[in-house]
């Protein structure tokens, strides 16, 4: 009995996982023009930047090959496309979002941990960190 029970689980969720990849959210990995880039005060700030925060902060993410298949791609997608809405380095709006992102930095909530499990370069150290978050006042003009 439980045989089956675990039998029909096993072809039920198969058949979820592929049906689920016929749903396109999540696959527009396009890469919008930079309009205007951030005033980088250095680039040692963009290079810890870019490998702290470039992929879901800038036009230039590096989609891996599980961004191709859902629900990891939904995720995925969500996470970028908020990253972007509140700070993006291919889009400047203003020296406000540098304050921001130091803080943020600073204080650890940037990168996040999820990210920095699968990217070695946003693990950060402590003195990277003070460093990028420096940088990210410089360009503030603090």
């Amino acid at each position: 009995m439980w045989k089956k029970v675990l039998l029909w689980v096993v072809i039920g969720g198969a058949a979820a996982a592929l049906l689920i990849q016929v749903i396109p959210y999540g696959r527009d990995h396009s890469a919008p023009p930079t309009t205007k880039e951030a005033p980088w005060d250095s680039p040692r700030t963009k290079e810890l930047a870019d490998g702290a925060c470039f992929d879901c902060h800038s036009n230039q993410t590096e989609w891996p090959w599980y961004s191709h298949v859902a629900p990891l791609s939904w995720m995925l997608y969500r996470d970028v496309s908020r990253g972007r809405s509140k700070l993006d380095f291919s889009d400047w709006k203003d020296d406000s979002q540098a304050l921001a992102a130091a803080a943020d930095v600073q204080s650890r909530r940037m990168p996040p941990s999820n990210y920095k499990m699968l990217h070695p370069l946003a693990q950060l150290t402590d003195a990277q960190s003070a460093e990028l978050a420096a940088g990210f006042k410089k360009m503030a003009g603090q």
